[in-house]
């Protein structure tokens, strides 16, 4: 399992540990990764994702996953997040139709 977000794309940056004497020895800054139920309003499903707690906090200032995953870039999202941000596309052009 990679350790990337599902949602912004966001991974493991490499870096360099600076000692007293200024001794430079390679070290990984990994991201803060949660595994999360978040809830499609569109589908009314809940689906499991592994994002940061960055995009968390995103998710909820948008308005909730439909409203994130539209307004997300499709190079960005992982394989799951881009079959689920089509359906939701789709789902909501039926619901505009009919109305």
């Amino acid at each position: 399992m990679s350790r990337v977000c599902e949602l912004t794309g966001k991974g493991v940056q490499v870096g360099n540990n600076v000692s007293h004497a200024n001794n430079k020895t390679k070290r990984r800054f990994l991201p803060n990764l949660c595994q999360v139920t978040l809830i499609s309003d569109a589908l009314g499903q809940r689906f499991r994702l592994r994002v940061s707690a960055a995009a968390l906090r995103s998710v909820e200032h948008r308005g909730g996953l439909d409203a994130f995953l539209l307004k997300a870039s499709e190079n960005e999202l992982s394989m799951r997040a881009r079959l689920l941000r089509r359906q939701i596309a789709k789902k909501s052009a039926e619901v505009a139709a009919a109305a």
